[in-house]
């Protein structure tokens, strides 16, 4: 599929800059040179990625003074809907905070953001206190949704109290009886493994996340489409890591876990699924500096089709939403739900876009 313009993936990029920012305190961004030179880009391509981020609200521009994240996502309002999320600051939120927003506003409510840092400790102060303030409804990326939650009695409360709650993302196993959106991650694992496995790949690794939903669903989609295709699952090619070991992959604290991950348990790999963009980029970068050629050595494949998949020297093969944003499909459900319509819960599939890392 063909690129968007590079001050798109760049505007993209900076909208993650922003939000991190503006739960940071700091709302002042960097100036256009630091940004043409931190990403290697043009000054005129920066310029366009802020004046698409201006036009959409998310910065302003000050003469003689810079750019700056704009905080005004939440609004004074009677009619209020708390949106929780994980990380405000991870890479695929600014996106969808952005259309749960737009959405929720053209409906003539505002929001109130929260951050649970993946904290299920986190999650329960923030739900406590939404149970003493006047909310219309919830909606929630729950923390660590491969473990069950220790909070479910505050979800029943939630319940007791008629207040509408959505998940998106992930559902905690033994929470039940709440409707969602989620991804179809088991069918995008066993599509992503049968592309592999057609271009005559036979050693197939990965890496996963453990403590959310989403990384055992998209392992289990990518080892039926071996088992189907008849070949062995070697368990030692599969590497596990938790929101903690984050940032040893990433490269903001070394990249030892990587290492360990290249070194020993992908050694004899041909291809490679990560849990999504933001490792396949890592990954990509800490192969090459190894000496290690993509695709020639060793193949990469990832979900989200973000900018992470496409601003790097190789672009990375990716599952992406064609038709669906999840923003948009979580708030159009939630709002149905105020409105007193019945509601189903909703699986948004992927799409594969092929390019050179494969």
């Amino acid at each position: 599929t063909p690129l968007p313009a590079k001050y798109k993936l760049l505007a993209d990029i900076l909208r993650t800059e922003a939000a991190k920012a503006t739960s940071s305190g700091e709302n002042k961004l960097p100036t256009e040179a630091e940004i043409a030179v931190k990403y290697d880009i043009s000054r005129q391509t920066v310029r366009n990625a802020l004046n698409l981020l201006e036009k959409e609200g998310v910065i302003e521009r000050r003469k003689g003074s810079g750019s700056y994240a704009k905080s005004t996502w939440i609004r004074e309002s009677t009619k209020q809907i708390a949106v929780i999320t994980t990380f405000i600051d991870d890479y695929i939120f600014p996106s969808i905070l952005h259309d749960v927003q737009k959405i929720f506003a053209q409906n003539g409510y505002s929001i109130l953001i929260y951050s649970t840092g993946n904290s299920m400790t986190k999650e329960r102060e923030i739900l406590a206190s939404l149970l003493h303030q006047e909310i219309s409804a919830v909606l929630i990326e729950g923390s660590k949704t491969a473990l069950p939650t220790p909070n479910f009695k505050l979800f029943e409360e939630f319940r007791n109290r008629n207040i509408p709650l959505l998940f998106f993302h992930g559902t905690p196993p033994n929470i039940k009886g709440f409707p969602s959106i989620t991804d179809e991650n088991a069918e995008g694992g066993y599509k992503i493994g049968k592309y592999l496995i057609n271009k005559k790949h036979t050693r197939i690794g990965g890496i996963f996340k453990s403590d959310d939903s989403q990384g055992p669903e998209r392992y289990f989609g990518l080892i039926s489409a071996m088992i189907d295709s008849g070949l062995g699952i070697d368990g030692r090619c599969f590497c596990w890591y938790d929101t903690d070991d984050r940032a040893e992959i990433v490269g903001d604290g070394g990249y030892s876990t990587l290492d360990r991950f290249i070194d020993h348990r992908l050694k004899d790999c041909t291809a490679i699924v990560c849990y999504n963009d933001e490792i396949a980029y890592n990954l990509i970068k800490r192969l090459q500096e190894k000496g290690i050629e993509v695709p020639k050595d060793k193949a990469v494949a990832s979900f989200d089709n973000s900018f992470y998949s496409q601003i790097g020297t190789i672009p990375i093969t990716s599952l992406g939403h064609k038709d669906k944003k999840t923003g948009i499909e979580a708030a159009t459900m939630l709002l149905s739900i105020v409105n007193g319509e019945s509601v189903v819960s909703e699986k948004i599939g992927w799409e594969l876009y092929a390019r050179k890392s494969c």
